[in-house]
């Protein structure tokens, strides 16, 4: 009985939500925007990590706080405006039997790259902070390099992506 109330409650919850008549696409905008904003926060945590194991290395270039702030930073704007491409260009279903590029294809690889090698940095990079791992300068750079290049790699797939989606529109 219990499960059977719960159940006609949420769906008089719902209904009343439903009376509420807020427009589809603005519901629709304010989930992108929190999908977002989502992002960002992921991609601020995994430069959070990346600035904490450089920052962590002794006798390296970067021993100043600031780098872990800027890492964040970065990483907040590559997954913001990298990961989730336009859905007017980067969704757009593509025959399998065509052999033309249109132009949004990079963008989908060189973002799908980017998250990759940014997603395996932060991870490396965790598992360097959590196992307590003292490893050579030279390969923290590498991991650190990795996520830089896997972050620009977003940037990039993004842009091109929003400015290339513009003139596909208007056709």
């Amino acid at each position: 009985m219990k499960i059977s109330n719960a159940v006609s409650s949420a769906l008089s919850v719902t209904g009343y939500v439903g009376n509420l008549r807020i427009a589809r696409s603005d519901l629709i905008k304010a989930a992108h925007l929190l999908e977002r904003i989502g992002l960002a926060a992921i991609g601020a945590s995994c430069g959070l990590y990346v600035g904490a194991t450089l920052l962590r290395q002794r006798g390296g270039l970067f021993e100043s706080g600031w780098i872990v702030l800027l890492m964040m930073l970065y990483g907040a704007l590559s997954c913001y405006v990298g990961i989730d491409l336009s859905g007017s260009v980067a969704r757009k279903s593509i025959s399998s039997i065509s052999e033309e590029w249109n132009g949004s294809e990079v963008a989908e690889i060189m973002s799908a790259a980017g998250t990759f090698g940014a997603a395996m940095a932060a991870t490396l990079s965790v598992s360097i902070l959590v196992l307590d791992q003292n490893l050579p300068n030279g390969l923290i750079g590498f991991v650190a390099g990795s996520w830089v290049v896997g972050s620009s790699l977003q940037v990039a797939a993004g842009t091109m992506a929003r400015t290339r989606g513009v003139p596909m529109d208007k056709e």
